[in-house]
């Protein structure tokens, strides 16, 4: 999802932004949040510290968390200052405090969607973002909505959560990056 958000900012975004620092970004962004999660996840199950994919036990969350937690610092002060795409960093802003907030609730043994976390924060950013540059992304808006709403189906229908489960993580999501537009808007 991070991924989609970067898309999206870069593809509506009307500043000038080099091609080759656009390449960049994206290769960067791709290989710490897509490639290396992957290889730690299977890091992590050969040391079985985790069962499946899926995470099906609360405590099963807390490594994964706290490794996408360094990832994303990783990403704010290396590949994302603020000086450079201050809409983006602030992004990962969101998303290292929806992470956080998310392995909190997991060390009390409450299991919100991630899932809807990553929904949330993609969707309030790209509202964000139309709002920022005066820039009419309905149809994009409407396709992010129905997303949301088919990953919150998909996992009512796999009984992976339960309704409240996904609206706090919907909010866990959405709420950060809503409450850091103050920073960049």
């Amino acid at each position: 999802m991070p991924i989609i958000g970067v898309i999206f900012y870069f593809s509506k975004s009307p500043r000038y932004i080099p091609e080759p620092i656009i390449k960049a970004k994206l290769f960067a962004l791709v290989l710490l949040t897509i490639i290396l999660p992957i290889l730690l996840f299977v890091l992590l199950k050969l040391r079985q510290l985790v069962s499946s994919i899926h995470l099906p036990n609360v405590s099963e969350r807390i490594y994964p968390l706290i490794l996408n937690t360094v990832i994303t610092v990783v990403i704010i002060q290396r590949i994302l200052p603020a000086n450079e795409l201050i809409e983006i960093h602030y992004f990962f802003v969101g998303i290292l405090i929806s992470t956080l907030s998310c392995l909190i609730l997991t060390l009390f043994k409450y299991k919100a969607s991630i899932h809807m976390i990553a929904t949330g924060g993609v969707l309030m950013f790209a509202i964000a973002i139309s709002i920022h540059f005066n820039i009419n992304t309905n149809l994009s808006l409407a396709l992010f909505f129905i997303l949301t709403g088919a990953v919150a189906s998909s996992r009512l229908h796999m009984h992976a959560h339960n309704a409240a489960e996904l609206i706090i993580g919907f909010f866990i999501g959405a709420l950060p990056q809503l409450i850091l537009l103050n920073y960049w808007l």
